[in-house]
């Protein structure tokens, strides 16, 4: 557990620096009661106490276990929190008649997060992001939904690796050992819709992005082939999730091309 230490310590400072430089000194975090937002509620909690706020927005899909388990974290860690029914956001919109679970889910997530923003401008606060690395590269979100943040301490680590932190992080068994899901419609798996478990694409993902082992080579590795095409798929067809809007280059000097100011430039 050394390395979740050392990576718990670096993740506080993370946060930290990146709100403090920007004259903030408070956070949001959307908290689902699933495992990765649980580790950021958790790691924020250590950074910024009672200037972090965890909210909780359940819609009418949503599972009343979920929030049971996000009341357990809060209570466990004393994360100041709030609950926010974004139920008639959501069911104003549509047309009983003329949905589908998937349409639904991308609209609840999106509303979510206008509402994160909406809270952290009235608390000048960052929204923190809660996609780990096994998501981001496969595409898994909504794009101005859960892919959204001012910044994102668990982007970088592989959902098993989430979970591996959570247990050290001292997160409740209840939302650990449940079944990864988004709870964006009633049964909703995370694991079913992609087709194979966490543990199984995350060890063809970092040989495929860490270790930069080719398709080719992943196959005569005994990789299933299925498995194979879907990560290298799916990487390539989400690039755009992973980058801001690209602009087309009309001048000298185009944003993204080639002005490209870090993001803590200062005068």
């Amino acid at each position: 557990m050394k390395k979740y230490t050392l990576i718990e310590k670096y993740l506080i400072k993370f946060l930290k620096n990146e709100v403090y430089k920007t004259g903030l000194k408070s956070a949001v975090v959307g908290l689902s009661g699933g495992i990765d937002s649980a580790v950021v509620a958790v790691l924020a909690q250590k950074a910024f106490g009672s200037n972090f706020l965890a909210i909780m927005l359940p819609s009418s899909s949503s599972s009343q276990s979920s929030f049971d388990d996000a009341d357990e974290l809060c209570k466990k860690f004393n994360i100041k929190n709030k609950s926010i029914f974004i139920g008639n956001l959501i069911d104003s919109y549509f047309d009983k008649k003329d949905k589908t679970n998937l349409r639904v889910g991308n609209f609840s997530a999106r509303m979510r997060m206008s509402v994160l923003y909406d809270i952290s401008a009235q608390n000048g606060a960052l929204v923190l992001g809660t996609s780990n690395k096994s998501e981001l590269l496969l595409g898994y979100g909504t794009m101005f939904g859960d892919l959204a943040s001012a910044l994102n301490p668990i982007g970088d680590m592989y959902k098993t690796e989430v979970f591996e932190f959570a247990e050290y992080l001292g997160v409740p068994q209840t939302i650990i050992k449940k079944p990864p899901t988004a709870d964006l419609w009633e049964g909703q798996s995370d694991e079913e819709d992609l087709g194979f478990t966490y543990a199984q694409l995350d060890k063809a993902l970092k040989e495929f992005v860490d270790n930069r082992v080719s398709k080719d080579e992943l196959i005569k590795k005994g990789f299933d082939l299925s498995l194979v095409e879907l990560i290298t798929t799916k990487i390539y067809q989400n690039q755009f999730k992973r980058k801001l809007p690209v602009i087309a280059k009309l001048s000298n000097r185009t944003i993204g091309h080639d002005f490209l100011y870090p993001r803590d430039i200062k005068l």
